[in-house]
């Protein structure tokens, strides 16, 4: 095929192409452009009185096109600025011309001055056009394009309408038309003015006309261009697009774009905070550095979402030195990989250094803290996955409480500057292990700060020990896309057909995306006075099986149910797990107090004295020790407020041991 062919010519070869049809094209615009300035083919002379000037004109123009750029533009992906260009060199060129004809007075023939002006304008179209159509050739599609109704034609590509008509809306349907993967059929957009016309050859339907345009066009998905609208407004979209069976995706965001991290024709899947519809509060840049620039960071947990995130923030803000400490390797791996990729990229000038290490080793800690001096730990690490916890309660305990204080007596002994520990809402009265274990974590900071010289916990040395720390704990929800979210299970699920899993009907979760929540996280960290509880403002609750229907509405499918039998996929009812409750909350009491940041609060939360702390963490230790989950139970009712476990113990060793069965459930996403 000459296609085919043309595409595969190596590039010099093209641009001799290029050059020899140009050469033709500037002496037919010269042709021509006498032939209408003289009515007349006889008058004209190229090989005789005129040969001179169709000799010059190709002499002049041909070098002053190669200088300007004109071949160096791709033919398949010519655009304005190349249109611009050849405009530009077209207009040089005829002016060159111009002059030739007013110095070159021994002209054998008569040369009017006005067929200049002819000459240019022929050119514009003849260099132009040729280039538009060659272009559209190339793409494949140049025999549907801008005809009254390019989607007549059936080629089995999805069929695709592109919300947003603007600069992002183009240039995704030129991406769409060049890859050959869909094909797009129609504009959407709320702009009133240009609602029936026809832009880049497709017609532009207001959104209330979304029915019309898929009987019209056939078409099945609609993207999203729209990547500097607002959260909010994007959930006003997807609302409005929810009722027809249409699969919704979009391009990147805004911010995602200018950091050239992705282009516009990279489709995604519609992301789920737009269905939360809650615009981000822009950040304070004082609070993110304070902790920060020009300091020695350490992250626990650097390998998991949260702490991944909070790194790649961290990077951003001019540490002297980032510490990445995780005990997985393969996580630990990546994430390094990734963060000195970006170093390279924006010619960061920092130390980043992985660490292999547990939490649960007091030592490794102190050792890493003291040979880099750190300033301020984000204490990230722990374990989080709620049924999870509740069917290992030792190692819950171990790594959430012990590694929490490992961490935060190591940072004493360190003299490290800020300790930021990462909290959620699920140890405000928990029922479950894993929310109890945060709140022990919680509250042997909250004790340990307000003691200037406490004698530490399992220490060899019964000494008192200068306390320079400043203890922070920041509490959250549930974050978007995290290793513990429920998002990619229902994603995967859809995939399948169903069913979509689902625990209770009336169970709700707090959402924030993990950017938003490193974000605040970074910010809370600065403003702490030593001791604090700060609680970040998620928004409302979302009723999981709404988000659920609501994913699968915008994958283009509908829900199977009583009222609709024949629908596409169905949510099936699971029933709580152990240690899951219907709706979490961030507050423990009503004293909260807001700060200089409108989405962070101050909470006061009663805690424990150091002395009286060190006690109930030797008879937890104790009781781990004996193995003795009984106990183990009854030193977490008895010390944080709320616990109260709903179910027997469900802990899998204790219960193979005393012979107790176990529940049957899948440790899916909460």
């Amino acid at each position: 095929m000459l296609r085919d062919y043309l595409l595969g010519l190596p590039r010099r070869y093209k641009r001799l192409l290029q050059v020899l049809a140009d050469v033709v094209l500037v002496w037919l615009a010269l042709w021509l452009a006498f032939v209408v300035r003289l009515g007349s083919f006889e008058l004209v002379d190229p090989l005789g009185g005129h040969a001179w000037l169709f000799a010059a004109a190709p002499l002049m123009a041909i070098p002053l096109f190669i200088r300007i750029g004109m071949y160096r533009a791709v033919m398949r992906y010519l655009g304005n600025d190349a249109l611009v260009t050849i405009a530009k060199a077209v207009t040089l060129s005829s002016l060159l011309l111009a002059l030739a004809v007013y110095w070159y007075r021994g002209a054998p023939a008569l040369v009017p001055r006005s067929m200049v002006f002819n000459y240019w304008w022929l050119s514009l179209i003849l260099l132009g056009g040729l280039r538009l159509i060659l272009r559209q050739y190339v793409l494949g599609d140049w025999y549907s394009v801008g005809l009254a109704n390019p989607f007549a034609r059936d080629d089995g590509l999805p069929r695709v309408a592109i919300y947003g008509a603007g600069a992002a809306g183009n240039q995704l349907a030129a991406a769409l038309r060049m890859g050959r993967s869909m094909r797009p059929v129609a504009f959407i957009d709320d702009d009133g003015d240009i609602a029936n016309r026809v832009i880049s050859g497709l017609k532009v339907y207001k959104p209330r006309h979304i029915a019309k345009l898929i009987e019209e066009t056939g078409a099945t998905e609609v993207l999203l261009a729209i990547p500097s609208a607002s959260r909010a407004r994007r959930r006003e979209i997807l609302a409005a697009l929810e009722h027809f069976p249409l699969h919704i995706r979009s391009v990147p965001g805004f911010m995602d774009l200018a950091s050239g991290r992705v282009k516009v024709e990279d489709i995604q899947e519609v992301d789920i905070a737009d269905l939360l519809g809650r615009d981000s509060v822009a950040p304070h840049d004082h609070l993110l550095e304070h902790c920060i620039r020009g300091s020695v960071v350490l992250v626990t947990g650097a390998a998991g979402s949260i702490g991944s995130e909070l790194s790649r923030q961290i990077l951003a803000l001019g540490p002297k030195t980032l510490i990445l400490f995780d005990h997985s390797e393969y996580g630990l791996y990546c994430i390094h990989g990734e963060l000195e990729q970006r170093l390279i990229e924006r010619s960061l000038s920092l130390d980043l250094v992985p660490i292999l290490g547990s939490v649960r080793n007091p030592d490794r800690l102190l050792a890493v803290m003291n040979t880099w001096n750190v300033s301020t730990v984000y204490h990230a690490a722990a374990y989080k996955h709620v049924p999870m916890v509740e069917h290992n309660m030792a190692e819950g305990v171990e790594n959430n409480v012990m590694g929490t204080l490992n961490c935060a007596q190591a940072a004493i002994q360190a003299g490290v500057n800020h300790f930021v520990l990462i909290s959620t809402d699920k140890a405000v009265r928990p029922t479950n292990v894993m929310g109890s274990t945060k709140r022990l974590a919680e509250m042997a900071l909250q004790a340990l700060s307000r003691e200037p010289a406490p004698v530490l916990y399992g220490h060899p040395n019964a000494v008192n020990q200068l306390n320079k720390t400043r203890f922070t704990m920041v509490r959250f929800g549930n974050v978007l896309g995290s290793s513990g979210s429920v998002i990619p299970l229902f994603r995967e699920q859809i995939r399948r057909g169903g069913p979509v899993t689902v625990t209770h009907p009336k169970i709700t979760r707090y959402f924030m995306t993990i950017p938003e929540a490193a974000q605040l996280v970074l910010q809370a960290g600065s403003m702490g006075q030593g001791g604090d509880v700060f609680v970040l403002d998620m928004g409302a609750p979302v009723q999981i099986v709404e988000l659920a229907e609501k994913m699968i509405h915008l994958s283009g499918l509908s829900v199977r149910c009583e009222k609709n039998p024949k629908g596409d996929v169905a949510i099936e009812f699971t029933g709580l797990r152990p240690g899951e409750k219907l709706y979490e909350e961030l507050l423990i009491g009503d004293n909260v107090t807001p700060t200089e940041h409108p989405m962070i609060m101050s909470a006061d939360e009663h805690y424990l004295p150091w002395d009286d702390f060190r006690l109930v963490m030797a008879s937890l230790m104790q009781a781990l020790q004996d193995d003795d989950f009984g106990q183990l139970r009854k030193i977490l009712r008895a010390t944080v407020d709320g616990y109260a476990p709903r179910e027997e113990i469900v802990d899998w060793l204790y219960c193979q041991r005393e012979g107790k069965s176990t529940p049957g459930e899948r440790l899916s996403p909460n």
